[in-house]
């Protein structure tokens, strides 16, 4: 059986990493809502002239710029029409979000 002492440290690194989880999935929800903006607008403002574009731009690119800079330096995705590490980084987002859910 285990004391209590250790049973009570055990619920509180327990709630501790619960609350990390949701606060990690709660940032996941609001990013994906960032990044679902940002390609609405990308149609509607290509020039990021408006300041939410601007500001949608300075939250997602930092996300998206390692990912960018892989696929050019390998010509991956060249020529293709679709801003593909946008998609891949939405596609690692659905990952990390699966993998946070499933702990």
């Amino acid at each position: 059986m285990i004391p209590s002492r250790h049973r009570f440290s055990k619920m509180i690194a327990d709630g501790i990493l619960y609350v990390i989880k949701q606060v990690l999935l709660i940032m996941l929800d609001i990013l994906d809502v960032a990044f679902l903006i940002r390609a609405i607008l990308s149609w509607i403002d290509p020039m990021d002239e408006f300041t939410v574009s601007r500001i949608l731009f300075a939250v997602t690119e930092p996300l998206i710029l390692p990912i960018r800079r892989l696929c050019e330096r390998f010509h991956w995705f060249q020529g293709i029409p679709l801003d593909m590490p946008f998609m891949l980084t939405l596609l690692m987002m659905v990952l990390v979000r699966s993998l946070l859910t499933s702990l």
